[in-house]
């Protein structure tokens, strides 16, 4: 029996059509890892080719290892020759013999992110850039992203004409090329721009490596980004036997640069391309795949496909709406223990994917108060965030000053540029006089060896002072706000403009949460008791971790993963799909790229499937009312064994999308009412009197169509916020506005 005849006949073709380019359309669980293997063992033993001419290439070095090990088992001698790489591994070994053609040493630095920030730090200075407009992390993005296009600083300072930001941009590009020029580095971006520029601009090392190539196989096509695309079309340019596999159902990556349209004009580049699908599924039921198939079948974007499977049929998808999110929380971590309990799966069965980071705390407090063994994947637990450690140091500060660590982690957030010479001296007086840090920096003008350095600590020790002083009047919540408005911790994460500070900014919010849910729950809230709490919960060190546990991750982490039970949790509109994506002036695209990352979500499971959301939400310290994710509403009915309940007239009136306004001023509200029972009846007002409310959709007779995001009754007339699809966000007064329900 041949190993050629394990696979089905989709698969088969995917192996055997070994000439010119080949489209692979692998849904999900297909397995296309088993196609590219004996794709790989098929050019060897049947078609003669050496393996010195056989290139593969995937994203991870985890996936190129696993590669690797599978091609080297199956094809055994003479597998060793065969190229099987990252793209930038692939780069790295082109450029160190032949960079010296395009004006660079063979001996190049490779600069790694730190390297590259200290590079733009001594730019910004230099070319006296404000950091506090042009955040350096989010320059390098723009930089990143103009790399992944192929776009040169001479080009990005021609496009960049008339606008002053982008211009300044430029000009920062440019002395970020020439320094590293100068040092002979390249970063990571540039392994890729420079190989294809040396590709592009030698005739002769060109020729060598597409002769090199002959047989060219790309996993994860999805997610190539346009130098990707170039470099593969170089390196094919001869003998064109390209094969790629992927799936553009599964293009999630947009924020990292991928570009979907590589995948779905494959055939437009390759007019002579034979795209193979790969459309039975090895995994999942199919009620989850009848279900995957719904959703995604909405995208217009795509190569229309669906998976089918010879498993059963398997159980409905467990719907269940929730009226809050600790409800949501509380459902899952009973559901699992029930599982546990009835032997039906263990701990490591269970995954819970959902749409942001923050959205793991309320999780990880119900399962370390239930015993429930967890794992944040791809990220880290809530408590041990950068951020939330940030603000829980000047909490601890404001609340007793008497923990060092906490003191020395915050005197520096922001940069006060005060020097690790100037602490090593506070410390030394501090232990000099038996007295706490904190308390030696209340003293630095008694401590001769500062000198100048003293004024420097001065606003630091007058903040937390000015804090403190506030402690009777101010809540939890409020006094954490003001922490934030006044240290301007968020608008630093602002201007940055980057995913990873929107992600930071989100974990804030779900702090501001905390705080708030603390307030309404304690009937005599103080900071020392919600410090004791949160430590409580926040203690996971000591919490038991065996083999198995339950795994916790974003869904973007979940890719390429399955488990036999998955929760989809936060399944509502504006959560997911985001509300940036639903108001975004690319909604289209934006909502295509969310449903794809759902379709993602539901194939991760195996056997059972439960899909979960809260009618209100906690955002930002505010009651969000949230209506059902429209991908819950894009299955087909038959497929859910719960039922999507229809709002109450009351209500319908209060939904509300958890859009992030311009924060303002810290609110100084009688203690006693809440913030959340305060947003709740504002909305019943407000909702009572205009026949829209936020989360509708609403026309202008000038600025088009829009959705609501905000209503404030000022008196004899309410102030309208409205995120238009093409005009932008506007405030009017409603009697001006004539705003019409759409």
């Amino acid at each position: 029996m041949s190993i050629y005849d394990t696979l089905n006949e989709q698969q088969k073709l995917g192996v055997t059509t070994t000439e010119g380019p080949v489209l692979i359309l692998a849904g999900a669980g297909s397995g296309k890892t088993r196609v590219l293997t004996h794709r790989t063992a098929y050019l060897i033993e049947e078609k003669g080719i050496n393996p010195y001419h056989i290139m593969a290439i995937t994203f991870t070095n985890k996936a190129a290892g696993e590669m690797r090990e599978r091609i080297d088992a199956m094809v055994g001698y003479g597998s060793e020759s065969i190229w099987v790489s990252t793209f930038h591994s692939t780069c790295v070994r082109i450029l160190r013999r032949h960079i010296d053609r395009i004006g660079y040493d063979t001996n190049f630095t490779i600069y790694d992110a730190d390297d590259s920030k200290s590079v733009m730090k001594e730019i910004c200075k230099r070319l006296n850039i404000d950091t506090k407009i042009y955040k350096e992390r989010s320059l390098l993005a723009a930089i990143s992203s103009a790399k992944d296009e192929l776009i040169a600083p001479d080009d990005f300072a021609l496009k960049a004409a008339g606008d002053f930001g982008k211009r300044r941009q430029a000009e920062v590009y440019r002395e970020y090329q020439n320094v590293l020029k100068k040092n002979n580095a390249l970063d990571f971006d540039d392994l890729i721009v420079k190989t294809v520029e040396l590709l592009r601009n030698d005739a002769e090392v060109l020729a060598y490596y597409q002769e090199r190539f002959r047989y060219i196989v790309v996993d994860e096509y999805q997610d190539t980004n346009t130098a990707q695309f170039e470099l593969i079309r170089l390196l094919a340019g001869k003998y064109k036997n390209l094969c790629v596999v992927g799936d553009d159902d599964q293009s999630i990556y947009k924020f990292r640069g991928a570009n979907i349209y590589n995948i779905l004009n494959f055939e437009k580049h390759f007019p002579d391309a034979v795209t193979i699908k790969l459309e039975q599924n090895y995994r999942s039921t199919q009620n989850i795949l009848d279900a995957a198939n719904g959703v995604i079948a909405n995208n217009v974007g795509r190569k229309r496909k669906s998976l089918w499977t010879a498993n059963d049929r398997g159980e409905q998808i467990d719907f269940e709406q929730f009226d809050t999110a600790y409800d949501e929380a509380d459902f899952v971590a009973r559901d699992i223990q029930s599982g546990i309990r009835n032997g039906k799966f263990g701990y490591g069965d269970y995954a819970v994917l959902y749409r942001t980071n923050a959205q793991s705390r309320l999780f990880e407090e119900r399962f370390i108060t239930s015993n429930i063994p967890y794992k944040i994947v791809g990220g880290v637990n809530f408590y041990a965030r950068k951020e939330v450690k940030d603000l829980l140091a000047y909490l601890k500060t404001i609340d007793n000053a008497r923990d060092d660590l906490a003191v020395r982690r915050i005197i520096n957030v922001p940069k006060r540029g005060i020097g690790a010479t100037t602490l090593n001296r506070v410390s030394d007086y501090a232990e000099d006089y038996g007295i706490s840090f904190y308390d030696a920096l209340k003293q630095a003008d008694e401590i001769p060896s500062l000198g100048k350095a003293a004024a420097k600590i001065r606003p630091f020790v007058t903040f937390i002072q000015t804090m403190r002083s506030k402690l009777p009047y101010l809540g939890v919540s409020e006094l954490l706000r003001e922490v934030i408005e006044e240290t301007g911790y968020v608008k630093e994460l602002e201007a940055e403009d980057t995913e990873e500070a929107q992600v930071r900014i989100e974990n804030i919010d779900e702090f501001i949460s905390k705080a708030v849910s603390y307030e309404e729950n304690e009937e005599q809230p103080s900071l020392g008791g919600f410090l004791e709490e949160v430590a409580l919960v926040a203690d996971i060190d000591g919490l038991e971790e065996g083999n198995e546990y339950v795994v916790l991750m974003t869904l973007h982490s979940a890719k390429g993963l399955e488990f036999p039970k998955v929760y989809l949790a936060g399944m509502e509109d504006g959560l997911f799909p985001s509300y940036m994506s639903i108001v975004s002036d690319n909604a289209t695209e934006e909502l295509e790229e969310e449903r794809r990352l759902a379709y993602v979500g539901i194939t991760r499971a195996k056997k059972e499937l439960a899909i979960t959301c809260a009618r209100q939400r906690m955002i930002r310290g505010e009651t969000q009312y949230n209506k059902v994710s429209r991908f819950v509403k894009e299955i087909p009915a038959e497929l859910l064994s719960g039922e999507i309940r229809k709002p109450s007239y009351g209500e319908s009136r209060e939904q509300k999308l958890p859009v992030r306004p311009k924060r303002p001023a810290v609110s100084r509200q009688p203690s006693g009412q809440s913030m959340q029972a305060k947003a709740f009846a504002s909305a019943r007002t407000v909702g009572g009197s205009l026949d829209y409310g936020v989360g509708d959709r609403v026309s202008h007779v000038k600025f088009g169509n829009g959705t609501v995001t905000g209503i404030v009754e000022g008196g004899r007339d309410f102030e309208v916020t409205v995120a238009f699809d093409t005009a932008g966000t506007k405030k009017m007064f409603a009697s001006f506005a004539k705003l019409k329900k759409i």
